[in-house]
C-alpha cells in the first residue's frame, strides 16, 4: 500500500465493510473477461454524488464527461473483454490523475501529503485539472467554497481506490491467463480544445489520438499498428499529441513483461452532438469501425511483435 493510501486510512475512518461494498458497487462497474484485452472508461460517469455540491451550471459541468464512451464499447463484455467503468463524473474525482496531483487552491487547509513536482503533472494542476477539478475546460469555477481534507480523502476512498483496484485486477488476471495483456484506456475529446483543457488551446483535434507516453507504456509496434488500422479506415490519427496518456496507462504498464497500455481518445463530433450531448445518426456506423479495431487487438499477440 502506498504512503498516500496509508495516510488516508489513518486520517479518514471509512464506513463499515458492508457499507463500503455497497458504495463501491454504486461508484464503479467491473465486468471480468476471459481474453487478454482489458478496457476501462474512467470519465464516462454521469451519476453525480449528493455531496458534490458544485456551484456552476450543470449543463456546463456535463460537458466535462466522456459522454457515451461506455455505450460505444458496449459490445466488449460479450467478446470476453474485461470492462471497468467509473459511474461518477470525472469532475468529482479524476481517477486518471495521481494522488499527488492535488490543487492547493481548492483546499480549506494545507494538504498533508506531498504534491507532485513532475512538470507534466503540474501542468494539469495549473489548468485546474488535478485529482479534483477546480474549473471546467472553459475556465468556469466548479466550486464557490473550499473543500475539506475529509471530503477529498472520502472521494479517494470511495472512487479512486476501488477503481484502480479493479483495473489492476483485470490486467493481472488477463496477463496470468495468457502471458500477455493489452489495456486500452478509453476516452473522448472535444473537437476543439478549450482554454483550460490542454496546453494547446484552440487545437482542432484529429479523429483519434493514440497515446502510449512516447512508446513507454506499450511497444512501438502496438502503438503504430493501432494508428495504421484507424488510418486504413479513413480516420485522421495523431500519435502522442496532444494526449500522451496519464496515470492509468503509466501505472499499470510494463511492455518488457508484455503488459501494454494505450490511451485512446475519440473525437466526440464523430458520434454525438457536443452541445446537446445527444448521440448522432452516425453512432452505429462509427461503433462498427471501433469494433474492427477491438477485433484486431483480440487477434494480436504482443509476444510475436517486434
Amino acid at each position: 500500500m502506498s504512503a498516500v493510501l496509508q495516510l488516508i486510512r489513518q486520517r479518514f475512518s471509512p464506513s463499515p465493510a458492508g457499507d463500503i461494498d455497497q458504495k463501491t458497487s454504486s461508484m464503479i462497474r467491473a465486468i471480468p473477461g476471459s481474453s487478454h484485452l482489458v478496457l476501462d472508461s474512467p470519465h464516462s460517469g454521469t451519476d453525480y454524488p449528493a455531496d458534490f455540491s458544485p456551484s456552476c451550471d450543470m449543463d456546463v459541468l456535463r460537458r466535462a464527461e466522456d459522454t457515451h464512451v461506455d455505450r460505444l464499447y458496449a459490445f466488449a463484455p460479450a467478446l470476453g473483454i474485461a470492462w471497468v467503468e467509473a459511474l461518477f463524473p470525472r469532475s468529482y474525482l479524476d481517477v486518471n490523475r495521481s494522488l499527488h496531483e492535488i490543487d492547493p487552491h481548492l483546499l480549506a487547509a494545507p494538504w498533508p501529503i506531498p504534491t507532485s513536482m513532475d512538470a507534466g503533472m503540474l501542468s494539469k494542476v495549473k489548468l485546474g485539472k488535478g485529482l479534483i477539478w477546480r474549473c471546467t475546460d472553459d475556465g468556469t469555477p466548479i466550486y464557490s467554497r473550499k473543500l475539506t481534507e475529509r471530503e477529498v480523502f472520502g472521494r479517494i476512498d470511495r472512487c479512486w481506490t476501488p477503481y484502480h483496484a479493479a483495473v489492476a485486477e483485470a490486467i493481472e488476471c488477463a496477463h496470468a491467463r495468457h502471458g500477455y495483456s493489452i489495456h486500452v484506456n478509453c476516452h473522448s475529446m472535444p473537437s476543439v480544445a478549450d482554454r483550460f483543457a490542454t496546453d494547446f488551446p484552440g487545437l482542432e483535434h484529429s479523429d483519434f489520438v493514440v497515446g502510449n507516453r512516447d512508446e513507454t507504456t506499450s511497444s512501438a509496434a502496438l502503438g503504430q499498428a493501432i494508428c495504421a488500422h484507424l488510418r486504413s479506415l479513413g480516420f485522421s490519427v495523431s500519435y502522442n499529441h496532444p494526449y500522451k496518456g496519464a496515470e492509468l496507462v503509466r501505472r499499470y504498464s510494463d511492455p518488457a513483461s508484455h503488459r501494454h497500455s494505450v490511451q485512446l481518445e475519440i473525437n466526440r463530433r464523430l458520434y454525438m452532438n457536443e452541445l446537446t450531448l445527444e448521440i448522432s445518426s452516425s453512432f452505429g456506423i462509427f461503433q462498427e469501425a471501433l469494433l474492427s479495431l477491438i477485433e484486431l487487438l483480440l487477434r494480436t499477440d504482443t509476444r510475436s511483435m517486434p
